[in-house]
């Protein structure tokens, strides 16, 4: 090297401590949590760091605390999935953001088949991940009680249904699908309709029974018909949607609006009833729920429930995190809104 200059040693745990002016032990503390860490000093440590440039050697860090420093992103459902359904990618993408708040890399996980499913356990069992944001698990899934089973610190997106065993005690943060539900079915009543029809979404997800119960509910409160003949089911899927809709057509020709579960099936739905020669909204108004990118898409745009994405992707991060530092299993829903657009 020239001019006997010796090639810069890159900075150490000692050095942000003496430039933070606090012990060694005060920086560990910091770097492995905070516990017991008072805000004037971690403002210091966090000076320190920037000033100094110290990055944190994760493999070290791994060894003397045991964990890997990461969290997986388990999406119990078929691959294509992934790329069909936005909700995922929208989840995904927010639970991405909240962990890098918090420096802490998100592992991209599918488990749709049981080899899948084998496989996912053996890696994450072994510890490289330090818990696990559960996404769309249908009732009967064995992952949730398997992860519970290995001591896994794990979070659910969606409220669980027919909860039983371990899974009872289930961290989850959900959407409030049956107000939110309830909310449409009372928008679509404001605007004259009275023959409300739906097109529910699959009875062993969470999404599928409470948002069927509230229009249900609203309507029957209302003194209306909400009989079985009225509802149609569908998997989320754009063409679930639009053959339940033409199923619907075909057993109750008189309706005026309907109910879909999913953005991504009521973008089926309005291909059907434009097959149909129904216009929307003036012949059939249509409601749909996520507030997803299906919404804006295409026209009409679509009067729909907004889910809350960003917070649940948040509080998901945040009760993750809560348990991995070894707090309760915890359950958030969140208020939806009712966002109205040109399809009702």
């Amino acid at each position: 090297m020239g001019g006997g200059e010796q090639r810069r040693r890159p900075p150490t745990i000692h050095d942000v401590a003496r430039e933070a002016g606090v012990s060694r032990g005060t920086v560990s503390r910091f770097l492995n949590g905070g516990h017991n860490v008072s805000p004037a000093a971690a403002d210091a440590v966090r000076a320190a760091i920037r000033r100094t440039g110290y990055v944190v050697n994760r493999h070290a860090r791994s060894l003397i605390t045991g964990r890997s420093g990461s969290v997986a992103f388990l999406l119990t459902e078929p691959q294509e999935k992934l790329f069909e359904d936005p909700n995922f990618n929208v989840l995904l993408r927010g639970c991405t953001q909240a962990l890098a708040a918090h420096d802490t890399p998100l592992l991209l996980m599918i488990a749709g088949t049981p080899a899948e499913r084998r496989r996912v356990m053996r890696y994450v069992t072994a510890g490289h991940v330090d818990g696990v944001l559960l996404v769309s698990s249908h009732t009967g899934d064995p992952v949730a009680e398997q992860l519970l089973g290995a001591g896994i610190p794990v979070v659910a997106s969606g409220k669980p249904i027919g909860r039983q065993g371990r899974t009872a005690r289930l961290a989850h943060v959900a959407a409030d699908d049956r107000d939110g539900a309830r909310e449409m079915v009372r928008h679509l009543l404001s605007t004259g309709r009275r023959r409300i029809a739906t097109v529910a979404g699959p009875l062993d997800t969470p999404g599928g029974v409470e948002r069927l119960a509230g229009w249900r509910e609203t309507l029957t409160e209302a003194g209306l018909p909400a009989g079985d003949d009225l509802v149609a089911h569908g998997d989320y899927s754009r063409s679930s949607g639009e053959r339940a809709t033409a199923e619907l057509l075909a057993r109750t020709p008189d309706l005026d609006a309907v109910f879909v579960a999913s953005d991504l099936m009521a973008r089926g739905a309005l291909a059907a009833l434009e097959r149909a020669g129904r216009r929307v909204p003036q012949d059939v108004a249509v409601g749909g729920f996520d507030d997803s990118p299906a919404a804006v898409s295409g026209l009409p745009e679509l009067t729909t429930i907004r889910q809350p994405w960003d917070r649940i992707s948040s509080e998901m991060v945040r009760v993750l995190l809560a348990l991995i530092g070894g707090e309760e299993p915890s359950a958030v829903v969140l208020p939806t809104e009712l966002v109205v657009r040109e399809s009702a």
